[in-house]
């Protein structure tokens, strides 16, 4: 690990999962089958891990939980396991002094990167939210994220994004607002900056492959978007992965095309779009459970659960696009993965 680049495995292009959190009955972590997730991932050949964020439920973090440290140091665990470097990416949440705390813990426990949540700084100028990124800066690499409202963030303008890739040790950028014109602000912001250094990667769920067949031009600079920090490949992963070295520098075909619409249209189910989004993890959670992977869908906050209608669209996308699942190599490795 120590030899490992993980900058230059960034600005190749990977498939990272945003990992979910496993829980029982009880709503307690259940060890077992979140050591199994992992396992999941690395099998499915991913090239990263995305530990403690969205997906993860951001109420790890709360002392009543006291899930953040645990959830992490099982990841690191099992990625110390794999046969090969992954790259190793925690959330970071909170205000300036609880994102800096969050920060030293990842590179205590040897995390590449923090992927860095705005959310908690709703009402800060633009010079404060720089000045906050910065400092985040000075402890670990940092991802930047660019949150969709709906579930948290906050519209994030180009001359935000102008300047913080101005900060020396931005690696990588993911781009989730779910909006074509937000995600130019941050691509332009980067190609402007002179920064080809700093990886672009999609975390718009509902755009994924049509994000990868964009090349994106300014001026005489045009850069793509090389991998996917994605809550959508916490499930259907092993297909996931093949998908991104199907789309990597691929021109856009009709083929491509209509695969990029059924993956859309498997997000709008798993994500619940129809809700503004209420059971995005418990339709991640749902899958999971349908593979065995999960025993149920319960999340920290008692009241997150399935819309009404969610279960049938997931069954409809399930048969509409039987292509776009991984279900069989699930099955095959699922024991394995739970021993």
């Amino acid at each position: 690990m120590n030899n490992f680049d993980f900058r230059h495995t960034l600005q190749h292009g990977i498939a990272i999962p945003a990992h979910p959190l496993a829980l029982t009955t009880r709503r307690k972590l259940d060890e077992r089958r979140q050591r199994a997730l992992a396992r999941y991932y690395i099998a499915a050949g991913v090239g990263g891990l995305a530990v403690g964020v969205h997906t993860t439920q951001f109420a790890i973090r709360d002392p009543k939980f006291g899930l953040f440290k645990p959830v992490l140091e099982l990841a690191k665990e099992e990625m110390d396991r794999a046969p090969g470097p992954l790259v190793r990416i925690g959330g970071i949440c909170g205000a300036t002094p609880q994102a800096v705390a969050e920060a030293e813990l990842l590179r205590g426990l040897g995390y590449h990167a923090g992927l860095l949540s705005l959310g908690a700084l709703r009402t800060a100028t633009e010079d404060e939210m720089i000045a906050h990124c910065r400092a985040v800066a000075q402890v670990l690499p940092v991802v930047g994220f660019y949150l969709q409202p709906s579930v948290g963030g906050r519209v994030l303008p180009y001359s935000f994004w102008r300047r913080f890739a101005e900060i020396e040790n931005i690696v990588a950028i993911k781009m989730a607002p779910f909006n074509r014109y937000q995600t130019l602000d941050v691509v332009r912001a980067v190609i402007e900056s002179g920064r080809d250094d700093i990886a672009l990667y999609t975390g718009n769920d509902d755009n994924i492959v049509a994000d990868f067949l964009t090349p994106y031009r300014v001026g005489s600079k045009e850069r793509r978007i090389v991998g996917g920090l994605l809550g959508h490949w916490s499930v259907w992963t092993h297909r996931a992965v093949q998908l991104l070295e199907q789309c990597r520098n691929a021109e856009a075909t009709s083929a491509l095309l209509r695969l990029g619409i059924e993956v859309t249209d498997s997000n709008a189910a798993f994500f619940d779009s129809a809700n503004a989004f209420h059971g995005c993890i418990a339709g991640l959670h749902e899958v999971l459970r349908r593979q065995g992977l999960l025993e149920g869908l319960w999340c920290l906050d008692e009241h997150e659960s399935l819309s009404p209608g969610q279960m049938e669209e997931i069954d409809r996308v399930y048969a509409a696009y039987p292509h776009l699942n991984d279900d069989a190599f699930v099955a095959e490795h699922r024991d394995e993965w739970l021993r």
